[in-house]
């Protein structure tokens, strides 16, 4: 068995790593590449895989992939290695926004230290219909959507737009299901986060954190496009008025 390519989230940590560095690489026998080899052994990804390859992740394959990086920042003088497309890509990202990928980093990291992220399955909808993931990484969006599919978090929501006198409309369109289907859609609506885990890390969820969406608009908010897995009710709204106004 061969250790698998790396993942967008391995190298989103691998990345941070060589930019808290200064956009050096790291060598082997420094602290922070063996504690990047665990954390990636630990990572709910490639499941199997480290109890079967001692040398999966290891911190000899840590350094090279920090060099990796390293060396392909536009900036750096002299020869660099090979590296990947996925590799540059990450590359890309935190030059574009240093700021937001090392915050889904350390989302990333508070997940796994507290084990949270560790039980989470794997869920539907956290990679597009073409395998690919946005910027926020699968571990990020399937989080995301495990949280937002807690009853418990959808309940108090419910509750608290119903004590308010309002109908449980979707934010974005407007649906209601009762509206449409009767008593068979009473009560039905989905929840949907308006922060990203990459902006809000893994605090507490709060019942104003959430917006009601219909099951329609709440796929599009996690749907993977250019770059981003995770929108806004009012962003997601703009992108229905964009299209209306290119079919006239």
């Amino acid at each position: 068995m061969r250790s698998p390519a790396w993942s967008w989230d391995e190298l989103m940590l691998a990345c941070a790593l060589v930019v808290d560095n200064g956009w050096r690489e790291l060598r082997v026998g420094e602290p922070e590449v063996l504690e990047l080899s665990e954390l990636l052994r630990s990572l709910p990804l490639h499941e199997g895989v480290a109890a079967q390859l001692p040398e999966y992740r290891s911190v000899g394959s840590v350094s090279r992939k920090t060099t990796d990086l390293a060396t392909n920042h536009p900036s750096y003088v002299g020869k660099s290695t090979k590296g990947g497309s996925l590799d540059h890509a990450v590359i890309r990202a935190f030059i574009e926004d240093e700021a937001a990928m090392l915050r889904a980093a350390r989302a990333v990291e508070a997940g796994i230290a507290s084990g949270e992220l560790s039980a989470v399955p794997p869920q539907p909808h956290e990679t597009a219909e073409d395998g690919t993931t946005a910027l926020e990484g699968r571990l990020l969006a399937r989080w995301a959507i495990s949280r937002e599919r807690d009853p418990g978090l959808r309940r108090k929501k419910i509750a608290a737009v119903l004590s308010e006198g309002r109908d449980l409309a979707c934010e974005v369109c407007s649906f209601d299901f009762q509206h449409q289907y009767g008593d068979l859609g009473k009560g039905y609506i989905e929840v949907h986060h308006v922060l990203p885990l990459h902006i809000s890390g893994p605090r507490q969820t709060r019942i104003k954190d959430l917006a009601l969406l219909c099951a329609n608009c709440h796929r599009m908010c996690h749907a993977s496009h250019k770059g981003t897995s995770w929108r806004t009710p009012a962003e997601l709204r703009r992108q229905i008025a964009g299209a209306a106004s290119q079919r006239l």
